[in-house]
């Protein structure tokens, strides 16, 4: 007889080493039968109805935005993805081993849904995940954390207070919605809400909004299930305004500044178009950042040639009254050369000079004794003094309009009336320049 506590004790032993052995994961992988069946575990949909789609559920949280490209206009966020679907030929009891409810297995041993993303351009540098993760109902999931570099239409209208709204389109490549129906996990305020406690860093652009929806497109007669994911950013607005807005208003200061040179001298002109130079500069910076083809001249371009345009009519307005007082001065100079011409006549006729006043000098004047001799003379002077009489006519009738209309002066007098009155014209235009400017940038 063998005693019924040696009995006891060898069913124990014997139920131990039996849990001990069910106890790991080769247990659970033979059982499955991962190793021996690769066609129905790598090469199918895990289903065991083919009319039955498979439901695969998503969940992306944003981690980090690393890059805007406005140029390319591409959008580089740093994202988180999960993924479940359920594989009908991959279950167990937890209870035949020791309550092993998952287990982790490389990826390449199962068939994954080919989940794309339609915005994306270039493939993902990082190393995927090479691992997924199997549970006891046949639910699998994998992990994996992306840089993906995805088109986005960039709207830089009211650049830099511009918000951008981007799309992550995940679909199937080669199943319709019949074969594989994608839905999200999370709904909009519970990633919003992951997504603030996960922002590592946001750099030049702030988070704002992170909305998913599901849909069906169509192609011809081909409907496939997506998912999509809208995330809006907004950019940090401080570093342009510093850099870039605020230097143009310091050269329209600099430019209303150049009216108190004197116009007189050419520094005023090689002022203003060194200023206006500046503001080129500017421009071709602006250029190397906002993409071409956008639909509408954004805010910040029409704000550059806006001020560049002032500052060309103040260049041009400062040519004219350079112009105009140089006029002035020509026409003095030509006064001043007619004066001198006209003394310079009166001197050098002595002989009409001395007739004009009654005076006979002795040099001019030989004594002569012949009645015939001073008949001659006399006639000579005569001659002589009807022509200087009718020259003298002749330059009175050609200046009398223009002395009357244009005394010394009259351009000078007309440069100082034009540019006192551009000079509140410019102001006033400049003024209502920029509060049109910034109300659209706040309100639109």
């Amino acid at each position: 007889m063998i005693p019924a506590g040696f009995l006891f004790l060898l069913l124990l032993t014997d139920v131990q080493t039996s849990d001990e052995h069910n106890c790991s994961y080769l247990d659970v992988l033979q059982h499955l039968n991962l190793t021996r069946n690769k066609e129905q575990f790598t090469m199918i949909r895990p289903v065991k109805n083919y009319k039955k789609p498979t439901i695969v559920t998503l969940d992306v949280l944003l981690f980090a935005i690393l890059d805007v490209r406005e140029k390319d206009q591409q959008l580089i966020p740093y994202v988180w993805i999960d993924m479940w679907w359920k594989n009908e030929f991959l279950t167990w009891d937890p209870n035949d081993f020791c309550n092993i409810t998952r287990i982790s297995l490389p990826n390449e041993l199962l068939w994954k849904p080919d989940i794309t993303i339609e915005e994306m351009t270039e493939k993902d540098r990082a190393p995927p995940n090479p691992f997924l993760i199997i549970r006891n109902d046949g639910e699998i999931e994998i992990t994996d954390d992306q840089v993906l570099v995805s088109a986005c239409r960039m709207r830089v209208y009211k650049f830099p207070f511009d918000i951008q709204t981007c799309n992550l389109s995940f679909k199937s490549v080669v199943h319709d919605d019949k074969e594989i129906l994608l839905t999200e996990h999370l709904n909009s305020s519970a990633i919003v809400e992951e997504t603030r406690k996960l922002m590592h860093n946001e750099y030049e652009w702030l988070f704002v909004n992170m909305t998913v929806h599901s849909n069906n497109i169509s192609y011809s007669n081909f409907n496939q299930s997506v998912v999509i994911y809208t995330i809006s950013i907004k950019r940090r607005a401080g570093l342009y305004i510093i850099n870039f807005m605020l230097p143009i208003l310091f050269f329209v200061g600099l430019d209303l500044a150049s009216f108190m040179i004197s116009d007189s001298s050419g520094e005023k002109l090689s002022f203003k178009v060194t200023v206006l130079l500046a503001i080129t500069v500017m421009q071709l910076i602006l250029n190397d950042i906002l993409p071409a083809s956008s639909n509408r001249i954004p805010l910040i371009a029409s704000y550059c040639i806006g001020i560049f345009g002032m500052m060309m009519l103040s260049l041009l307005e400062t040519v004219l009254v350079m112009f105009l007082l140089h006029k002035d001065t020509k026409e003095e100079a030509e006064k001043e050369q007619s004066m001198i011409e006209d003394c310079g006549y009166k001197e050098g006729d002595v002989s009409t000079k001395k007739y004009y006043t009654g005076e006979t000098p002795s040099e001019v004047l030989p004594v002569v004794k012949e009645e015939s001799s001073s008949q001659l003379m006399e006639e000579s002077r005569e001659f002589e003094k009807l022509s200087y009489e009718l020259r003298e006519l002749v330059k009175m009738l050609l200046n009398s309009g223009t002395e009357e209309a244009r005394p010394a002066g009259y351009w000078k007098g007309v440069c100082k009336k034009l540019n006192k009155g551009f000079l509140i014209f410019y102001v006033m235009a400049l003024v209502l320049f920029l509060v049109c400017m910034f109300y659209k940038w706040s309100v639109e």
